[in-house]
């Protein structure tokens, strides 16, 4: 097993990281800055049509675009303070979820478990799990509901608290990182190791399911003061996990089109339900949103899953052979290490 130390040393993020995916929520649009010129050039007209027509309007979107930039800059300083601070002036309402028991898993998830690990097949995974109508997501049930209440209560606690907070990414503005108030050593690496990685050796082996090493796991909440909905989009890992958590609410609704490289305009949507406890499993490049909540509060917990022997070689969100930055923790999920670019034990035979 790798150690802590180890971990924060041999992570990395792609350089496009401080230039590529750069969200602007007013106009519901991805975006890549390198300079003004490249900007205007690529985006002004498509801007417009969107209804940025002034000057200023224009101006506006290059100085939220120059904010979001500095703070990629600064992110690995910036969420270092905070998990210092919330660890010195945090107290904990329930301490125990911080750390995974056997007892908050649902029964029927660690009957999967077990029929994976006792040389299951992918055809007999599939029988066990629920099919939700969109090729290759899978619902299956993730926590018992009373862990799920402790655990947003725990997540209010912190919210109500001085503590300082950072964002999961510039899409979800309400929601917490994990591994800030100390839930990756105890919960969410034992979370993807002994449960999570046998169901995705068996139903992703294709994308990296079989060796996944690295992961960022937040939790995002949707309220009717804050946000509502989530546009559409892909995610920065090779295996998604999706799990309602609470508390009570109407709509909201995930919708699932079609891979990344299907254009738009040839993709269908289809919706699934959210279900307290449950969990949709996917391959993070399926393009996904989620329609607004009409009433109530939802919390979800998300862990965007990483293997680096496929990042490795092209990074999922530029399209490139990765430019490596260091970085802190797991990163973005990308190593130096020689083996880990020259083993294909991930991919299909």
């Amino acid at each position: 097993m790798t150690s802590e130390g180890d971990r924060k040393s041999r992570f990395y993020t792609c350089s496009c990281f401080t230039t590529d995916n750069i969200f602007l929520d007013e106009y519901k649009l991805h975006v890549r800055f390198v300079s003004e010129k490249q900007f205007r050039l690529d985006y002004q007209p498509l801007l417009t049509r969107l209804g940025c027509v002034t000057e200023q309007q224009f101006v506006d979107v290059l100085t939220k675009i120059s904010q979001e930039v500095d703070r990629r800059r600064c992110i690995c300083e910036t969420s270092a303070e905070r998990t210092a601070a919330i660890k010195h002036m945090y107290q904990p309402l329930h301490p125990h979820v911080y750390h995974l028991q056997e007892s908050y898993l649902a029964p029927k998830l660690k009957q999967i478990v077990e029929y994976c690990r006792s040389s299951g097949t992918c055809e007999g995974l599939v029988e066990l799990l629920e099919d939700v109508g969109v090729p290759r997501v899978y619902r299956f049930p993730v926590f018992e509901k009373n862990f799920c209440e402790e655990l947003v209560e725990e997540l209010e606690h912190f919210e109500e608290s001085s503590a300082p907070k950072g964002r999961p990414n510039t899409m979800n503005h309400y929601g917490i990182l994990l591994n800030e108030l100390g839930f990756d050593k105890g919960f969410i690496i034992p979370l993807r190791e002994r449960y999570l990685q046998p169901l995705t050796s068996l139903l992703y082996p294709d994308c990296g399911g079989r060796c996944l090493d690295s992961h960022k796991a937040f939790v995002v909440k949707y309220d009717m003061n804050e946000d509502l909905d989530l546009s559409y989009h892909y995610d920065n890992a090779e295996v998604t996990l999706n799990v309602s958590l609470g508390k009570e609410f109407t709509d909201g609704n995930l919708f699932f089109g079609d891979m990344r490289q299907v254009p738009v305009s040839e993709t269908e949507c289809t919706e699934i339900e959210h279900r307290v406890t449950e969990g949709l499993l996917h391959r993070g490049q399926h393009m996904h949103g989620a329609l607004p909540i009409s009433c109530g509060q939802r919390w979800n917990l998300i862990i965007w899953m990483r293997a680096s022997q496929e990042r490795n070689k092209l990074c999922p969100m530029c399209n490139r052979r990765p430019s490596l930055v260091e970085g802190d923790g797991f990163a973005d999920g990308f190593t130096k290490h020689p083996e880990a670019q020259q083993n294909d034990s991930c991919a299909l035979t």
